[in-house]
């Protein structure tokens, strides 16, 4: 079946299952590969994208629901690595083994584009992607910091 996705502000047209999820016509169709298969039943968040600016876990969805939607993927945060969330994660050094970070960078924006100065706890609330390394505490200082630059 193909379907015709927005994807990082581009057209792109896929050729897949209805049902296949999201996260495979990022990775195998289109080769956005910063989007991260990590449990597939939706719990880790190593694969988040924002739909419609709505952090998603793609991994469970089906990308013919996403038809007409505007996606976005870690990829299209910045072409120069300079979003402010990107920066932040640097100045922070928040990533051990990387693995988690494309998701929760994801996590992060759809929670500083619904609320710009969050408080601690709404990092909490927000923030449910899972780190196996353990942090969450450099990740909650880079989104404050993120959320300063703005």
């Amino acid at each position: 079946m193909k379907i015709t996705l927005s994807v990082n502000k581009k057209e792109q047209t896929v050729d897949v299952e209805a049902d296949t999820p999201l996260l495979w016509a990022l990775r195998e169709e289109l080769g956005l590969t910063g989007t991260k298969y990590g449990c597939g039943v939706a719990s880790c968040g190593a694969c988040t994208v924002l739909v419609d600016g709505v952090a998603v876990r793609s991994c469970v969805t089906p990308t013919s629901s996403f038809e007409g939607k505007q996606i976005t993927t870690v990829e299209g945060l910045s072409e120069d690595r300079r979003h402010r969330l990107q920066l932040a994660w640097i100045a922070e050094q928040v990533p051990q083994c990387g693995y988690c970070q494309s998701g929760m960078l994801m996590a992060a924006e759809a929670l500083l584009r619904a609320k710009p100065k969050p408080a601690e706890k709404d990092i909490d609330d927000a923030i449910t992607n899972i780190c196996r390394c353990g942090t969450y505490q450099r990740i909650k200082t880079a989104i404050l910091k993120a959320a300063d630059m703005a």
